[in-house]
């Protein structure tokens, strides 16, 4: 007798393997057989037709907040996530001492996007946990539908250490010491890594960098050793100036440890321009190195306004918005000299990643005009005989803000993008999910790279891209249990359908904390997905109230 019974599927493993038909029986959380199986089931799932493979593994998330009012993590379970990890970029909200609780919701509202007010009533007054093994108590307590993995992140250290000072300079060497006992200390319980931030894209309150910023490289050095300190734990970079290849090369010498960075993306600096930097990463896994890019399958879209412009904020001319309030913006705006130097950043001839970027922009959302909205900005600016950034910021401007802007920032470019995908050397991420919810939903991408990069494109093979969705990102993080179909592993299962699996088209929904809104995808052909061998979803519905995921402590 089984729990489950999975029949006549064709198991995808993980491995890379070819695809085989099987049954899969399930009994006690793990897989117990594969193969023709014989045997009774309380449950029998029809697979005829469908692929059955590993759960996927999702390490670019920023659910960290989320998981204290949505224990189902939603959306990625809808699209066959069944392992997450969180504190992505250095962000997380632990450790948090009281008194720093409104600097750390802060930081998230700006630099990842979240509702300050869905934050407060979603985390309530009173929080339960100050420390980091204190948040992963709590997060264990109350449980998840999927299993969470956490790092201990740099901005909140750092503020736990520093407080409002974390903003402003760099620590002192007792500074240091005091965050390097917090990072061993979050290592013993169970961090996964160690995360930190140097992008310059990346903002706090009142227009000052996140804390992580403004740390010299001996403290990332310093935070490093004590993660790798316990023999485990892998670490992420999101990169900047600073903080890049030669600094991670250095890191991964020094302390032998995995590192991954975000991200490489098609087209930051023109058609091409990752090439030189996978011939890097080649050579550092020669050497030994296990350094890592994260690369996206889905074309970097930003939804956003202009009273919070995300995307150009790590350009100098936008600087002076990040202190303004909304009088100071829309002086800005209004103002030609800007207008003027905001055309000269951005226009032809120019080379950075937004060179004329008003040319894969539509309007999103257009209040009282509905006829502007799903259409391209320059070529709406034409019809009005403007200047397509005369044309947004009028719009801006005359809808008191409340008009939308959808860019194609980054991996617009799909040749680009298939050279990116069929490198060995990367791992497909940056789901973001959990951030940016009201600019952009990237945590279908498993589903669309499914769809569009297996079955419409005919870049990558099933088998290949099943790997990239489980096995790759597993082994990267240490996760020895989880991203294969075996016998004897936890029963972390997808079964879906090749011929329909994909990423339905963004919807805004208003279902967060305070009302607040974020955008969502439905995910098409998931016929079922389970977490420890407790089906979860099926049929695009919640199948269960339970909560069968688990806290992955470590390398556990």
């Amino acid at each position: 007798m089984f729990d489950i019974l999975i029949e006549g599927g064709e198991v995808i493993d993980g491995s890379g393997a070819p695809r085989r038909k099987a049954d899969v029986a399930i009994r006690g959380g793990r897989v117990v057989a594969i193969g023709d199986v014989a045997g009774t089931a309380r449950e029998t799932i029809d697979a005829s037709g469908r692929a059955v493979c590993p759960g996927f593994v999702d390490i670019h998330t920023h659910y960290d907040a989320q998981i204290f009012w949505d224990r189902k993590l939603s959306i990625s379970p809808w699209h066959g996530v069944t392992t997450c990890v969180i504190g992505n970029c250095g962000f997380g909200i632990a450790p948090t001492r009281p008194e720093c609780r409104r600097l750390i919701l802060r930081t998230l509202e700006k630099v990842e996007g979240m509702s300050l007010a869905a934050l407060e009533q979603g985390l309530g007054a009173e929080w339960p946990f100050v420390s980091f093994p204190d948040y992963l108590d709590a997060i264990e307590r109350r449980g998840a539908a999927i299993n969470v993995a956490a790092f201990v992140g740099h901005t909140p250290t750092r503020l736990a250490v520093m407080g409002e000072d974390a903003v402003k300079r760099e620590a002192t060497k007792d500074e240091i010491a005091a965050m390097v006992r917090i990072v061993r200390e979050a290592m013993d319980a169970g961090a996964i890594g160690f995360a930190t931030s140097q992008a310059l894209t990346h903002n706090a309150f009142d227009g000052h960098p996140v804390p992580s910023r403004k740390a010299a490289f001996a403290e990332i050095e310093a935070l490093a050793a004590a993660m790798a300190a316990g023999g485990h734990g892998v670490m992420q970079a999101t990169v900047g100036p600073t903080l890049f290849l030669d600094q991670l090369e250095t890191l991964a010498r020094a302390n032998a440890i995995p590192i991954t960075w975000t991200a490489l993306f098609a087209g930051i600096a023109g058609k091409g321009s990752h090439r030189p930097l996978l011939a890097r990463t080649h050579a550092e896994r020669d050497e030994g190195l296990g350094i890592k890019p994260q690369v996206t399958c889905r074309p970097l879209n930003f939804d956003f306004d202009f009273l919070e412009p995300f995307p150009f904020e790590s350009r100098p001319l936008f600087a002076p918005t990040l202190k303004a309030d909304r009088r100071g913006k829309e002086a800005i705006y209004r103002d030609a000299a800007f207008r003027a130097a905001f055309r000269d950043d951005m226009g032809a001839g120019t080379r950075n990643a937004f060179t004329r970027w008003y040319e894969r922009t539509v309007v999103s959302f257009a209040p009282g005009d509905a006829g502007l909205e799903e259409r391209r900005v320059d070529e709406l600016a034409a019809e009005c005989g403007k200047d397509p950034i005369d044309f947004v910021l009028d719009l801006a401007l005359a809808s008191d803000f409340k008009a939308r802007f959808r860019m194609a920032a980054l991996n617009y470019d799909e040749e680009d993008v298939a050279e990116l995908l069929l490198d060995d050397s990367i791992v497909v991420a940056l789901s973001d999910a959990g951030a940016h919810a009201s600019q952009l939903c990237d945590a279908c991408y498993a589903t669309h790279l499914l769809g569009h990069w297996v079955r419409e494109k005919g870049t990558l093979g099933l088998e290949r891209a099943v790997e990239m969705l489980t096995r790759v990102p597993a082994d990267l993080f240490g996760l020895a249990d989880r991203g294969r179909l075996a016998e004897g592993l936890p029963a972390d299962i997808v079964v879906f359908d090749p011929k329909t699996v994909g990423a339905g088209k963004l919807r805004r929904v208003h279902d967060l904390p305070a009302g607040a809104d974020r955008l969502v995808s439905d995910a098409h052909g998931i016929d079922a997905v389970l977490c420890n061998g407790v089906v979860i979803r099926r049929h695009g519905r919640d199948a269960t109230e339970g909560l069968p995921g688990r806290l992955l402590r470590g390398a556990a």
